[in-house]
């Protein structure tokens, strides 16, 4: 509801109290100083919790004209604000954000965007320049809604808001592209310089909404990026002593930006090291931005992942794909080295080609005071995406990467990758999203802790010829199928270790955008209000912690899940209740999947996508001498041992070779490395044709050759393997430590080069705490008198070795990988040296381990290597 009133006298005055008191009391709700910020833009308004920096928005067209320079009225409860329309028009604004509209005709000509309320209810407001005003919002004074005059501060300030601080009653403020905090007295207009606010050099933001609580704290907010930042103690300032300012939240951005809070409201704050979600954010200690630098939390701007590592796509079409490229990397040894990439430089970049724009002409440089540029194109895309052209780069200062570009041009549809889809089910979480703001246009910005604890600012947006290729228009969306389908894209990727640089990387991108072609217009999405902050896939069932920013109630899960890398597409769905919590736990029972696709939404905002994919099952075999007849993958059905690291999903592999067949799975899905060396064996069940070869491929280690491999036999029977963690060997001749597996391979070999049939048949696949499939008799660690065999592996024969304290007939028992008696030899001892001869043709290809039966004494086990 909004009222208007005309104050032109007492007449005119006293007709406002008599209407007040007959309508306005019914309707009209003071907010009594709560504990939100309000963020007014145009005629919309925010309200925002400084801690987290979420917004929820409250109200929406609540005046015809466009309101500015609000703030908090102690007298009377009520927010305050200047209008466009009508002309020479102040607002009242209640909590239930009523509106009573007040044209005062002495007032000046013109908008004024500056302005707060004292606490004695004097409202404050100006625009730019050294000219102030004052108009008297004490209900209880004899002057109410009388505008008393313009008046001049000391020195003029290029400022876009200030606030009252109740604890010395004075006006505080940030000037734009100085970033000076001044201090300004309300009763005779004196500026005082109190110095560049330490977290805010360099910038060159509008400080559009700042606020104070009521230990005297300020709170600045940038238009651009919506950062918040705090000065504490701003009334012990004097321009001299050191101030204490720091990151506080990331929030949303606004072109037209206005604050007002109750000055005298506390604000929660994040205590950083007892471990306790203190303010209410959903952040702990060292993940809270406003901890970033303070007792053993680091600055939020660590080095950051680099593009090459990027790129890959979000979706189930292409997981086995990515999976190939990831495996060919390994098996290369391949490894991006910043130090040793090609530098780049603007000069190269920008010079005329004659063949038109290329990707490279994207590319900003020198405006993150970058050391150097190197290209970082990981050109292994291109086979696997559905990118016809890419190029990426990354800043690099004191040896840190500390921005990347990834830019990729596409010929039919949009990119098909965001990071913010994959990695919060990979082991990173969503700290904040929301708004940057980029040409005045709202961009998504989402700030991500990785797994390994980095935190990355990520853009993504993507350009796009219109209007007979004469312009370009841009888009950015949370949800790909937002993007105009079956044309081509310049998409691009962008990620830093600070919000500062993103905002000017992300400005200059749209800048060279610009100067190729005149941007004609965006599409943009709005951030959704409910997302996934972290989940993870365990033992058949999702879980994941949901953010309820907007106090939703319930939302909708949409999905589409794989069991395994063959089968078919299984829908679900369900509907989820949050209760309008801000934070919500939820488990989603799947069973045993590969991969799974899904959506949460509540029907009216920006659902959240997320995509999850297993460590998948590839094949690696020469293309012009294998023929794959049978490849399938299939659901485990016999349960894994407790305490185990189970390799989900069973394969069964059939080809034809002249050389070699081998499956691969990754562990992960980003082929990262995991630490198993708590393990000791590998166990499980197979059958096939002959020599199975197994390798451990260790981040470690570069060379392929190098490698933990071990062999055992399949036959056409299955059978259940243990095989022990000694039983891998390297041609380093290193004892293995499994620290650091990435993935591993089952390869079989053609011996005469004639085309064989290899099949391999794998199930219940799995890394044990057992040694053995029984008992842990085979721990070549366990004590007794050394026995050693040489030479092992044994070429043909081999001479077993061991001292012996009495004459007697031992027995010395030979047992394959599964723990099964092969062969028995039986020696009659003397007092001292031993030798037994182990013939090769007693055994086949594989690992054995000898044990020596002693009634009056214990030997070493050891292990045969037959080859």
């Amino acid at each position: 509801m909004i009222k208007i009133l005309h104050c032109q006298g007492p007449r005119a005055f006293l007709f406002f109290l008599l209407l007040l008191t007959t309508t306005s009391g019914a309707q009209d709700i003071p907010f009594n100083c709560d504990f939100n910020a309000y963020l007014i833009q145009n005629n919309d308004v925010f309200a925002i919790d400084l801690a987290s920096g979420n917004s929820i928005s409250v109200a929406q067209n609540i005046t015809a004209g466009n309101i500015n320079g609000a703030g908090y009225n102690a007298k009377d409860g009520y927010i305050w604000g200047y209008l466009t329309s009508p002309s020479k028009s102040i607002v009242r604004i209640g909590k239930n954000f009523n509106t009573t509209i007040y044209t005062i005709p002495a007032l000046p000509d013109g908008s004024r965007y500056v302005g707060d309320v004292s606490p004695e209810g004097i409202y404050f407001f100006k625009s730019g320049g050294s000219t102030y005003y004052k108009i008297d919002l004490d209900p209880a004074s004899p002057s109410y809604l009388q505008y008393l005059g313009s008046f001049e501060l000391s020195q003029s300030i290029n400022v876009h808001d200030w606030a009252f601080n109740a604890a010395d009653g004075n006006l505080y403020t940030v000037e734009q592209a100085t970033n000076i905090l001044y201090r300004v007295n309300p009763l005779n207009g004196v500026v005082t310089n109190l110095g560049v606010v330490p977290v805010l050099l360099g910038n060159n933001y509008t400080y559009g909404a700042v606020y104070f609580d009521l230990a005297g704290s300020f709170y600045v907010s940038a238009n651009q990026t919506g950062t918040v930042y705090v000065v504490r103690d701003v009334k012990d300032l004097n321009g001299l002593i050191g101030m204490n300012s720091n990151l506080f939240a990331f929030g949303p951005s606004s072109s037209s930006n206005d604050g007002a809070r109750c000055p005298t409201a506390p604000v929660p704050q994040e205590i950083c090291d007892n471990g306790i979600d203190d303010d209410g954010d959903n952040l702990i200690d060292c993940d809270d931005p406003s901890c970033s630098g303070y007792a053993t939390c680091p600055v939020f701007e660590a080095s950051i992942s680099g593009a090459n590592e990027g790129g890959l796509e979000s979706n189930n079409r292409l997981s086995e794909q990515i999976n190939k490229r990831n495996f060919n990397r390994v098996k290369t040894a391949y490894k991006f080295d910043t130090a040793s990439a090609k530098k780049v430089t603007k000069p190269s970049l920008f010079s005329r080609k004659a063949s038109g724009t290329v990707l490279k002409d994207f590319i900003p440089f020198g405006i993150i005071n970058e050391q150097s540029v190197v290209e970082s194109t990981p050109t292994d895309l291109l086979s696997i995406t559905n990118a016809s052209e890419v190029y990426s780069v990354d800043y690099i200062k004191n040896n840190k990467t500390i921005a990347s570009i990834l830019a990729l041009k596409t010929d039919n549809g949009v990119y098909e990758h965001t990071k913010f889809i994959c990695d919060r089910l990979l082991g990173a979480q969503i700290i904040s999203v929301s708004t940057i703001e980029i040409n005045e246009q709202p961009f998504i910005k989402t700030i991500i802790k990785n797994a390994d604890n980095s935190i990355e600012y990520v853009l993504s947006f993507s350009a796009k010829k219109v209007n007979a290729d004469a312009n370009y228009a841009l888009e950015s969306h949370w949800n790909l199928d937002k993007y105009q389908k079956n044309i081509g894209f310049y998409n691009f990727q962008i990620w830093t270790n600070s919000i500062d640089d993103l905002f000017k990387i992300g400005q200059e991108v749209v800048s060279l955008i610009q100067k190729q072609k005149p941007i004609s217009g965006y599409s943009l999405s709005e951030p959704p209000t409910v997302f996934v902050k972290k989940g993870r896939y365990v033992n058949g069932n999702l879980e994941l912690q949901i953010i309820n920013t907007n106090a939703t109630s319930t939302v909708t899960f949409d999905g589409g899940l794989r069991k395994t890398e063959t089968s078919a597409e299984q829908k679900m769905n369900s509907t989820i209740d949050l209760n309008k919590k801000y934070v919500t736990d939820i488990v989603v029972p799947t069973g045993n999947l590969f991969d799974i696709g899904f959506r949460i939404g509540d029907g009216v905002a920006t659902p959240d996508d997320l995509f999850l994919s297993d460590g998948p099952w590839g094949i690696d075999a020469p293309a012009s001498t294998t023929t794959v007849t049978n490849y399938s993958v299939g659901v485990n059905t016999k349960e894994y041992d407790t305490g185990s690291f189970p390799v989900e999903r069973n394969l069964n592999l059939t080809a034809t070779t002249t050389d070699y067949v081998a499956a691969y799975r990754a562990l992960t899905p980003r082929f990262k490395a995991v630490d198993l060396s708590t393990y000791k064996s590998l166990h499980l069940r197979g059958k096939g044709t002959g020599i199975l070869e197994i390798v451990f491929v260790k981040n470690s280690i570069a060379n392929w050759e190098q490698q933990y491999k071990a062999t055992i036999t399949l036959t056409g029977d299955l059978q259940d393997f243990a095989i022990p963690f000694t039983a891998f060997v390297s041609s380093t001749g290193n004892p293995l430590v499994l620290n650091d597996i990435k993935t591993i391979v089952f390869k079989m070999t053609t011996l005469d080069g004639k085309p064989t049939v290899k099949e391999m048949d794998l199930q219940t696949i799995q890394f044990s705490k057992n040694l053995t499939l029984d008992t842990a008799e085979f721990d070549l660690a366990s004590q007794g008198n050394k026995v050693s065999i040489s030479p092992n592996p044994i070429d043909d024969n081999s001479k077993l070795r061991f001292t012996a304290t009495d004459a007697e007939r031992v027995a010395i028992e030979i047992y394959n990988i599964n723990g099964k008696l092969v062969s028995t030899i039986y020696h009659d001892t003397q007092v001292g040296n031993n030798e037994v001869q182990i013939s090769k043709s007693m055994l086949t290809s594989g690992i054995y381990f000898s044990k020596i039966i002693s009634s009056t004494s214990s030997y070493e086990v050891v292990k045969i290597i037959v080859k």
